[in-house]
């Protein structure tokens, strides 16, 4: 169809000219395009000088080869009108000037004229694009003022009706140039103006208006659609810009964290995005995994808060473009403590021990604890127990405590003590620890040494061998090592009463004491002194404790004949007695007497020789000779009587005696008769001291038994709880349970048995008659009474 138009517009072009050459002189009219059918063109034939009368004659006409032709004149008057509308595009096509060669011919004679009527163009076109919508292919690559070829847009009209000019919608991208290209007319060009980027817009929709140069001119719009082709330029971009993620510890593995997720901006491989690790640790590779497609990370290993509370893994993402391009992105993960670590307890100790004498507050330990966990979990609260003199007082310092003393300390009640300390966290459920922390009390010298008695008595029996250890006191001190090295020593001040501990020796280490001399009982029978005990403390502290010693008898002295009256060392005495006496009466009485004392001293008589046995009786007891009989006239005048007297030692010592009885008369006795009945009254005083001389001495043993036997319980079970001080000897209420009286030889004895308390003593110089009580008594074992036997010498 192009081609036939081409063809059609050359020939026109052709006959266009050969009219201008043959016709150059004929008539030319002028009509719009478009107008009305019977529009008047012009009056031909006037024009042509013809004569108008013979029109219709002649046979004026237009000769056309269409069958509907576009004019044709009347034959009446010669005016040339339009038989039809007229288009001048259809008419003449790709031609700027459109003429219609009209041939008008006339008969007899032939006349031919010809007739130009132009075809004037109205602008009854708009521009028009071949199609609505073109769709263009740009790469975000491409640099600015890159230029792109559009369609033209097509006019009917020509000339200055055609398209004159185009204008591009307003965007930011893109401009317009238009290109003049003569016949072919003006060309519009797409300029880019700016660079692209497919991710930020991806397609522009913009609209070209062609403009003909009517007025108003008319115009016609193309659609123009530009597709940006992506490259890969554009790397992943996470959705977030902080990924975080709180996870308990312990989470089994497995267990899903986060996902992240990145978008490419760019398509197809360029926008396909694959996630990985980057530049982690080996530890958080071992601790999580991520899903290379999906962005899921999971648990991989186990996690502890305690060993880290917190990760920052580096994620990756990737696009699959022929250069990939990355983006990191860190994701922190948090994780949630549980409470699955018991309290750590550390102790800081001072010292090893402390002093006994410490004052309330002072430090011993300083504590710390420790909780892995973190929030309640790992807030910990130490307690120890009530029944301690400790307590714990919290630091400035979080989680620090000052183990420090409450209440005074007694290293001699308690030298250790083992103190629990108790660590629980606010956890739920809670966790606790206990932590045992030994305090040992070091000793202070606060304790003076303390005797196992006091006062001390001893029983040391005479004759004992000079410079041999006769007792032994104690002492001990509840202080330990140096306080409690005990020194001993006897006091030596001089006074009376202690002048006797001169014959003393006592050891320094062990309080074993030593008589200097040999003790006699029938010299001393008593003696009293004071041992000092001192313990090695700094300063020393000391106590001191009274010692009675008592000498024991022992049968050192054989019975002393006092009648008869001793001569050149034996006793021998004669006795006249009348033959008129009878059975029973007193002949005479061997008296004697031992210096010894108790069974020591008790003397008994009995006959070893008599000239005849049915005469004379002795009492065993008082030594006195009776008759057994009267005296008969064959009876001798002279009798012999060997008298043994001894004790009652447990090795019996003896002296004897010889008397000589001779009967005489009556009025030979007579003169003695009155020295006999003095005799005999002296006698029964004797007799009647003879009796109780025998009471006093099986007294005396059972008395004497009881003393060991509740000395000994006394020792046993004494508190040492107490001191004493010596009364004077007003405080002593004198009540005794007996007193019983004797004598031996020229001396005479009184037996007394005191009633005492426990730590009762005999006060030196007292001739060991007078009682001391201690100025109190144990509260809690009460009086404890008990008697025993003190033998007083009187003159």
């Amino acid at each position: 169809m192009e081609q036939r138009r081409a063809i059609r517009c050359l020939l026109g072009v052709v006959a266009a000219v050969l009219l201008c050459s043959v016709t150059s002189a004929q008539l030319r009219y002028s009509i719009p395009e478009e107008v009305n059918e019977g529009t008047v063109v012009g009056n031909a034939a006037k024009d042509l000088g013809l004569d108008r009368n013979t029109l219709k004659e002649r046979r004026y006409r237009i000769v056309s080869s269409t069958a509907e032709p576009l004019f044709y004149v009347s034959q009446t008057d010669g005016i040339l009108y339009v038989s039809r509308k007229i288009d001048r595009e259809k008419e003449c096509p790709q031609s700027s000037t459109c003429v219609m060669n009209l041939k008008t011919v006339l008969e007899n004679p032939l006349e031919v004229h010809y007739v130009g009527v132009e075809v004037v163009d109205i602008n009854d076109h708009s521009p028009n694009f071949s199609e609505e919508e073109t769709t263009l292919d740009i790469s975000e690559s491409v640099l600015p003022g890159a230029r792109f070829q559009l369609t033209a847009s097509q006019d009917g009209d020509s000339g200055q009706l055609s398209v004159q000019h185009y204008k591009l919608s307003e965007n930011d991208h893109f401009r317009l140039e238009v290109k003049d290209k003569g016949k072919e007319g003006k060309i519009p060009i797409l300029v880019v103006k700016k660079s692209l980027d497919r991710e930020t817009t991806g397609r522009f929709s913009l609209v070209l208006t062609a403009f003909d140069g009517g007025k108003p001119p008319k115009t016609g719009d193309m659609n123009i659609v530009i597709n940006v082709l992506d490259i890969n330029d554009n790397a992943p971009v996470f959705s977030k810009d902080v990924y975080s993620a709180m996870l308990n510890e312990n989470s089994p593995i497995g267990t899903a964290v986060i996902q992240v997720n990145a978008t490419d901006l760019d398509e197809g491989l360029n926008a396909n995005v694959v996630y990985s690790f980057s530049k982690n640790s080996p530890n958080i590779l071992q601790l999580f995994d991520i899903n290379a497609n999906t962005g899921d990370i999971v648990v991989k290993g186990p996690l502890d808060y305690e060993e880290n509370d917190m990760f920052e893994i580096e994620i990756q993402a990737s696009d699959k473009g022929s250069v990939p391009l990355k983006t990191e992105k860190s994701v922190n993960i948090i994780l949630v403590d549980i409470n699955d670590n018991t309290p750590e307890i550390e102790v800081t100790s001072f010292s090893s021990s402390i002093p006994e004498d410490s004052r309330p507050g002072t430090t011993v330990a300083l504590i710390s604890v420790n909780d892995l966990d973190s929030g309640l979990n790992g807030k910990v609260i130490c307690s120890i127990g009530e029944d301690v003199p400790f307590a714990l007082s919290p630091s400035l310092q979080d989680k620090m405590y000052s183990l420090v003393t409450k209440s005074p300390l007694d290293r001699e009640k308690i030298s250790k003590y083992d103190i629990s300390v108790v660590a629980k966290d606010a956890g739920q459920p809670a966790l606790s620890s206990e932590k045992t922390i030994s305090v040992f009390i070091s000793d202070v010298n606060d304790n003076s040494p303390e005797f196992s008695s006091s006062p001390y008595t001893f029983y040391v029996t005479e004759g004992n061998h000079a410079g041999a250890s006769v007792f032994s006191v104690k002492a001990s001190d509840r202080d330990e090592n140096e306080n409690a090295a005990i020194s001993y020593h006897i006091v030596r001040d001089g006074r009376e009463g202690s002048k006797l501990s001169s014959f003393l020796s006592i050891n320094t280490e062990n309080g074993q004491i030593s008589a200097l001399k040999s003790f006699d009982f029938e010299t001393l029978k008593s003696f009293q002194f004071q041992v000092v005990a001192t313990d090695g403390g700094s300063p020393p502290l000391s106590s001191n404790v009274t010692v009675n010693v008592f000498i024991l008898d022992r049968n050192d002295n054989a019975p002393v004949i006092l009648y008869p009256v001793s001569s050149n060392g034996s006793a021998e005495g004669v006795e006249e007695i009348p033959r008129n006496m009878k059975a029973g009466d007193l002949v005479t009485k061997v008296r004697a007497y031992d210096a010894d004392i108790g069974y020591n001293g008790w003397l008994l008589f009995s006959l070893q020789q008599v000239t005849d046995h049915s005469l004379f009786t002795l009492d065993r007891y008082t030594g006195q000779i009776r008759t057994l009989r009267s005296f008969t006239e064959t009876d001798e005048a002279e009798h012999g009587l060997l008298i043994l007297v001894k004790d009652n030692g447990n090795v019996s010592l003896s002296a004897t005696a010889t008397v000589t009885v001779k009967l005489v008369e009556p009025k030979e006795a007579f003169a003695a008769s009155d020295v006999k009945r003095a005799a005999a009254k002296v006698d029964e005083e004797d007799d009647n001291a003879t009796f109780y001389l025998i009471v006093t001495l099986g007294s005396v043993s059972l008395l004497f038994v009881i003393s060991i036997i509740v000395l000994i319980a006394m020792q046993c079970s004494k508190s040492t709880e107490y001191t004493s001080k010596y009364l004077q000897d007003a405080n002593y209420d004198g009540t005794l349970c007996h007193s019983i009286q004797y004598r031996s030889g020229d001396k005479r004895y009184m037996l007394v048995g005191p009633r005492m308390s426990i730590g009762s003593t005999i006060v030196p110089g007292s001739h060991a008659n007078t009682l001391v009580l201690p100025d109190r008594r144990h509260t809690s074992s009460g009086e404890v009474r008990h008697t025993f036997s003190v033998f007083c010498v009187m003159s």
